[in-house]
């Protein structure tokens, strides 16, 4: 019975985290209230999303919607940060983790309403000062932590005037970076339950394409109201276990 939650649990957090991110909203407090531990928890989410990531970012890649320069431009700075995230979270209490997330989830949501990016526009993606250290952050907090690290990238996608399919695949392969980073460590300090991780992985893959295909007929003008309600679930979830 427990595979087969954790393979529902996979397809929903999945199906929500590539439309707008978030899928963490879904799958981390699932697997905590059936008793994993919180580092075991985070390393089984690590290791699904490298997978599934990988392959909804694939149909994304072979339609030409996303080049092979940004996606390689994501990799670097989205790896290099999700393995620094996954060291410095084991120096790291879960307080201060949670703490990390709610100010970022919150700043988020705030310049969503300043920012007139909507999805709407047709630019590529310019690695600079600003996108730069930003995809850095993401993927150091997505090592660290992880739950929302989907939706903080579709914000600056957004930012950046890219399409709405073309930022939903930059941010597939940004989560398959740092959370390929981030499973590195979870899996050489012996934090995975595999069993349990494998039935998540084969949702998760299952939720990645199902997700894909609905991000196709998804209207860009609904993309943002969907982020903000996402974010603030997130930050209720994570305030709400924090206080916990």
């Amino acid at each position: 019975m427990e595979f087969i939650l954790f393979f529902m649990v996979g397809v929903v957090g999945n199906v929500v985290g590539t439309l707008v991110g978030g899928g963490g909203l879904i799958s981390l407090p699932t697997m905590l209230l059936m008793g994993l531990p919180v580092h075991s928890a985070i390393g089984a989410n690590k290791v699904s999303n490298t997978v599934s990531s990988l392959t909804s970012f694939l149909v994304i890649f072979k339609q030409k919607e996303v080049t092979t320069k940004e996606a390689l431009s994501v990799v670097a700075l989205c790896l290099g940060g999700g393995i620094l995230g996954g060291l410095i979270a084991s120096f790291l209490t879960g307080e201060t983790l949670t703490i990390i997330a709610i100010v970022l989830l919150s700043f988020a949501f705030i310049t969503s309403f300043i920012g007139k990016g909507n999805f709407e526009g047709t630019e590529s993606l310019r690695v600079n000062k600003k996108s730069g250290p930003a995809l850095l952050g993401i993927g150091m907090y997505d090592g660290m932590f992880g739950p929302g690290s989907s939706t903080l990238a579709m914000y600056l996608y957004a930012s950046q005037k890219i399409a709405y399919i073309r930022a939903v695949g930059l941010a597939r392969i940004g989560v398959f970076a740092s959370c390929f980073g981030a499973s590195i460590t979870y899996i050489s300090t012996g934090k995975i339950i595999w069993p349990l991780t494998l039935a998540l992985m084969l949702g998760a893959i299952v939720g990645a394409q199902l997700g894909v295909r609905l991000a196709r007929k998804l209207k860009s003008e609904h993309v943002k109201p969907l982020l903000r309600i996402v974010t603030v679930l997130l930050i209720m979830q994570i305030v709400i276990d924090y206080f916990k």
